[in-house]
């Protein structure tokens, strides 16, 4: 799979790349993106080390899949142009969380509504998706009919 992740440099895309390392996702190329300061520097990702790349040289690659982990202005300048390039795109950002067409997925949960034609995909919040994750058992075995969350992030 070839396997685009902007914003690779952030909490969030280092943390991506911790995760597909430990998995041992199988990724035949590593195109790795963000800002234009970092632009030439390398980063390590399991035995080999990955120069970054600027966004449009990552379109330009065509992958299959990019991941967006670079907040909201960068997903909704370039996550589209990537989907008209043939990319699927997994969103962390906001942008479209609240989107009508666009699934709002946390895999262990609703997964399986997920289409061929879904291009964008987004997701919920750090602290929703691990909450959603734990309930959702509960919720299966018991049901739940109102919960009440706070978080203060």
């Amino acid at each position: 799979m070839k396997l685009a992740i902007v914003g690779c440099t952030g909490l969030v895309g280092n943390e991506v790349l911790n995760v597909l390392s430990e998995l041992s996702v199988p990724v035949a190329e590593l195109i790795l993106v963000a800002s234009k300061k970092n632009i030439g520097k390398k980063v390590a990702f399991k035995n080999e080390k990955i120069t970054i790349v600027g966004i449009q040289d990552a379109i330009d690659k065509i992958p299959e899949i990019a991941i967006f982990c670079a907040g909201s202005k960068v997903s909704k300048k370039w996550a589209q142009k990537f989907v008209d390039s043939g990319t699927s795109v997994i969103d962390n950002s906001s942008f479209f969380r609240m989107e009508e067409n666009i699934p709002l997925i946390v895999p262990e949960v609703n997964g399986a509504v997920l289409k061929k034609s879904n291009k964008i995909i987004a997701n919920p919040n750090c602290s929703t998706i691990q909450m959603v994750v734990a309930l959702n058992d509960i919720y299966k075995k018991f049901g739940l009919k109102r919960l009440v969350i706070s978080t203060y992030q």
